[in-house]
């Protein structure tokens, strides 16, 4: 017999999800990402709030489809073509800066009791929001400059670094370290495998034509295959042990790399893709995270608190500092952007800590500080990075990367 479930938990998260973006679209000056707008209505209308709503079977569907498609579309955002030569070089080492200053923090944490996961905060702490800064940049009409192209390269890199640490280091599965590389190489090799079948079988001239005229008609077919795609990386990852978190972003890489002319597929495969994901299931992934944030544990005592501006800090102090790399291809006030810009963290956080909490690593308080800090460092940094770009001026040649030499700062 099919267990009775209600609608109506659903109905209010949809309606969240309409009206924030609505109501910043009624006030252009309020410049706030809607994830945080919708985590903060979810904390509302949830348990720690007016407890309105919860998280009911529904609602948890459509958000862990929603988590898929936002690792996803990350994915799909990175762009291979950059990702050569001297920016992946200084990205690169920019996030292994990060990752020691995290590690160092960690431990140092650990040391004076805030935390007992020195390894796991580290990798947390070690993301960047890339489902922030690229709306960020569109909007600023930066994403295309090789100012742009930097932060998101940067970005990108930090997002698959932590992804591939957490999953390694903090599978669901317990295993043993080296269990863990083998299943991670075993998986690797099976993405490789996929990549190159679908490689040959798009160029496949029976096919290709089959696709061309079903891509706009009602089977969507490029879109249903890509669906397709993101569940089988899915399954692959979980059936090797590894998180569903990694099968979903390597999903979007795999099409990223398959598609770097954006030709061989149809022009508006990639805007039906963020259709689905941003107008339907991601909204539910952060009004649903909302619902589950605990905000009692956040004011159950001092220490709690203080773990706020703590994480808020350490945010600055691992993503921004390493910015510094970038000196010498960027101005003063496009330095201090970059590092704010790589200072911005949500969505890997509020991911991770789920996870965190599930493996028993942090408590619901640390979770909630951890939510917390994110939820101001995409309200903060953006900001405060795009008011430094708006007032500054630059020098002639100081805007395109590697036209600026030290000397001539």
């Amino acid at each position: 017999m099919m267990p009775e479930i209600s609608f109506s938990g659903l109905m209010m998260v949809a309606a969240v999800a309409f009206a924030v973006p609505l109501l910043l679209g009624l006030a252009p000056r309020l410049r706030l990402p809607s994830v945080v707008l919708e985590i903060v209505a979810g904390i509302v209308l949830g348990p720690s709030g007016l407890g309105w709503v919860k998280v009911d079977l529904p609602i948890q569907i459509l958000a862990l489809i929603g988590l898929a498609f936002l690792l996803f579309l990350a994915g799909l955002e990175i762009e291979f073509d950059r990702l050569k030569g001297r920016l992946l070089k200084l990205s690169g080492l920019s996030f292994l800066v990060s990752f020691g200053l995290a590690l160092l923090l960690g431990f140092g944490l650990m040391v004076v009791g805030l935390i007992e996961a020195p390894l796991f905060i580290a990798i947390v702490l070690s993301a960047t929001a890339l489902s922030v800064l690229i709306p960020a940049l569109k909007d600023t009409g930066l994403i295309a400059s090789d100012f742009g192209q930097l932060a998101i390269a940067a970005a990108s890199i930090a997002d698959f670094a932590t992804i591939i640490l957490l999953s390694l280091f903090f599978s669901r599965e317990a295993s043993g370290l080296g269990a863990q590389v083998v299943l991670l190489g075993g998986f690797a090799l099976l993405v490789v495998l996929v990549g190159m079948v679908l490689w040959e079988t798009e160029r496949w001239r029976w096919l290709s034509a089959v696709l061309i005229r079903l891509q706009d008609t009602t089977a969507q077919i490029r879109i249903r295959g890509a669906f397709l795609l993101l569940a089988v990386l899915v399954v692959i990852a979980e059936s090797f042990g590894l998180e569903a978190i990694l099968g979903a972003f390597i999903a979007g890489a795999l099409l990223a790399l398959l598609d770097r002319d954006e030709m061989m597929t149809h022009p508006q495969f990639r805007h039906g893709l963020e259709a689905v994901g941003f107008g339907v299931f991601i909204p539910f992934f952060f009004v649903s995270s909302g619902l589950r944030f605990n905000l009692a544990a956040l004011f159950a005592n001092g220490s709690t608190l203080i773990l706020v501006p703590v994480f808020l800090a350490a945010l600055l102090l691992v993503r921004g500092l390493p910015a510094l790399l970038y000196r010498s291809l960027l101005d003063g006030p496009r330095l201090a952007a970059a590092g704010l810009l790589q200072a911005t963290s949500l969505s890997f956080i509020v991911v991770a800590t789920q996870i965190g909490i599930e493996l028993e690593l942090i408590d619901q308080a640390t979770s909630a500080a951890l939510v917390a800090a994110g939820l101001l460092s995409v309200i903060i940094f953006p900001l405060v990075a795009l008011t430094i770009l708006r007032r500054s001026e630059p020098a002639p040649g100081a805007v395109e990367l590697g036209m600026m030499t030290p000397d001539a700062r």
